[in-house]
Parts: structure tokens; sequence; C-alpha cells
């Protein structure tokens, strides 16, 4: 852990996220910033997600802040996502945000690295093109010792990376509900 939330904020949000009947609280961010060229390659869509939306017991919550939020108004059927982003005013309330969930599956963004620095289990989807931040055939990071990383194996192509996330998340959820 590279970096502390005042545990006032993580209180307030803590607050603010209570969803009886999960199991799990996973945060998600599923797009880089639209003004950010670089970040264009990087976002997979929320729509890419409906294979986690089968995953019962599990509560999302959206950590897409900026103009295309709106999808986070309209997630796949059957996902339950819970869009707190209108009322985070900076990192220190992403940072405290994240605090309170189990786990954050991003793309390659910066709630990412934020959940990274915190120490929190995160898994981030990387697109097929190498960079060197997340070395080459790897599926962790010395950068990150609790981030896992899920690559694509076809430019582009998002739903193989969901489906080993999917996988993982059941797995995850099987696990924490012996």
């Amino acid at each position: 852990m590279y970096l502390t939330v005042e545990q006032r904020r993580i209180d307030t949000w803590h607050n603010k996220i209570n969803c009886p009947g999960s199991h799990l609280r996973v945060g998600l961010a599923w797009g880089g910033n639209p003004e950010n060229v670089p970040g264009q390659s990087h976002t997979c869509g929320l729509n890419a997600m409906v294979p986690l939306a089968r995953i019962p017991g599990v509560t999302f919550y959206s950590l897409k802040k900026d103009a295309t939020v709106s999808a986070a108004n309209t997630p796949p059927p059957g996902m339950r996502l819970v869009d707190l982003t209108a009322e985070i005013a900076d990192f220190a309330d992403t940072a405290a945000l994240i605090m309170n969930l189990d786990l954050v599956i991003a793309v390659d963004t910066a709630v990412a690295h934020l959940a990274g620095v915190l120490g929190k289990p995160v898994w981030t989807l990387l697109t097929a093109a190498g960079e060197w931040r997340w070395l080459l055939a790897r599926n962790d990071t010395p950068w990150y010792p609790t981030m896992r990383l899920f690559r694509q194996t076809t430019p582009g192509d998002w739903s193989g990376v969901v489906a080993a996330v999917e996988q993982e998340l059941r797995a995850l959820l099987s696990a924490t509900a012996k």
C-alpha cells in the first residue's frame, strides 16, 4: 500500500454503499477518458460486461466518472449497478469508495492505478497492444502486488477478457460464500 485514505472519508462512503443481499461489492471502470485519445483504446464499454451481470450476489459500483457515465443509468439486464459518481468530488472520494469495495475491475485507467496504490484487489483489463508498464505475458505486476492482469489475445476483442473475469469472479464469489 502506497497511499492511505482518511478514516472519516472511508466511513462516509461506507454509509452510502450499504447494499443488503450482496456477497461482493465490486467497483467497475469500463472506459478511459474520452478526451484522451490513447485512453479511448482502453475502453471496453459497459455492454462488454454483460457476462458479469449473470453472476448473482454481486453488486457493482460505477467508478466511471465523466461525460459517458450515462451508460451507468442503463446497465446490462440483470446487473445490479449502483452509480454514486455524482457524489464523488475528487480522487480522495474515489479512493474512499474503493476502500469500501471487495474488488475493483477496471480497464487500464487511473482508477486501476488508484486501487493498486491503495492495496485493494484490482483486476485490470488490458488491450492486446503491449505496454512497458505491464511487461509481457504476465498476469501480475511488480508495481501493485494486489493487481491481477487480464489481457486481450485479439486486438479490440474484449469478450475473452470478460469471460476470464467472469470465471474468476464466480470462483471468488464461491470462495467468499463458504
